[in-house]
């Protein structure tokens, strides 16, 4: 992979990160995208390992990896964002509010190589675009609709990358 012209996000605009008023079922929404086992903050942690552990193996995996990882750094940062905009506590939690669920690294799975390893990524990625789609149709809020459709752009690029890496891989 040319990793010089490698673009790890979408180019596309942001749009402003804002909320119309506090709102419990769409603070809810935003915090599993924080702190909940499919969340910006698994896909974060997975990809600091997975850059860490294949660095000597394969760098040019280890690179992609970090880079994407900084690009999930943003996305949990946005998400975090918007918790507190609707009225949460922007903590690594899900859940309602009375029966919160601390995130965990137990809620990643670590395979060690190349191939279960992307894999196991783009399956992640896959399932964060489904459940930002369905979030955007029922949350309610343009704004934050318009948000999660951004934020769906860079993970069908990540998508992309993964597929090619191990397009690579399998050759």
């Amino acid at each position: 992979m040319e990793l010089d012209s490698l673009q790890v996000a979408d180019a596309s605009p942001w749009p402003p990160i804002q909320a119309g008023a506090p709102n419990v079922r769409a603070a809810e929404m935003m915090l599993s995208n924080v702190g909940a086992c499919h969340s910006e903050m698994s896909a974060l942690s997975l990809y600091f390992y997975n850059s860490t552990i294949t660095r000597d193996r394969y760098p040019d995996v280890s690179e992609c990896f970090h880079r994407i990882s900084i690009v999930e750094m943003h996305h949990l940062d946005v998400f975090a964002r918007l918790s507190l905009l609707l009225g949460a506590d922007p903590r690594l939690w899900s859940g309602p509010p009375r029966r919160l669920s601390w995130w965990s690294p137990r809620c990643l799975s670590y395979p060690r190589e190349r191939i279960p390893l992307l894999q196991n990524a783009l399956h992640a990625e896959r399932n964060a675009v489904a459940k930002y789609r369905q979030q955007a149709s029922c949350v309610g809020d343009s704004g934050i609709a318009a948000v999660l459709e951004r934020i769906i752009l860079d993970e069908k690029r990540h998508i992309e990358i993964f597929e090619a890496l191990l397009h690579e891989t399998q050759g």
